[in-house]
């Protein structure tokens, strides 16, 4: 960990012990904000983009139905024949 994290860390852990009394260790504080990163993992998976965000729920499916069934099943040796030759 770096020095502006751990410092960042030393923070957060005063101003929890001052705005509520209770003495909590850095272990303690990093173990709950992984839990609540766990608990909202694709909001923080996200948060790693570069600038190109995921489709929501309501994108996908719109998306999805704008897709048609051919009726005509393709595997992968078809897809590597049209590709390849």
């Amino acid at each position: 960990m770096d020095e502006d994290a751990k410092s960042q860390l030393e923070e957060l852990q005063a101003e929890i012990r001052l705005k509520t009394g209770k003495k909590v260790t850095q272990q303690e504080i990093l173990s709950t904000l992984i839990q609540s990163v766990v608990d909202s993992r694709a909001e923080f998976v996200d948060s790693f983009r570069d600038g190109t965000t995921a489709l929501n729920e309501t994108e996908l499916e719109e998306f999805n139905r704008g897709t048609i069934a051919s009726g005509v099943e393709t595997t992968e040796d078809d897809i590597d024949d049209i590709l390849y030759g």
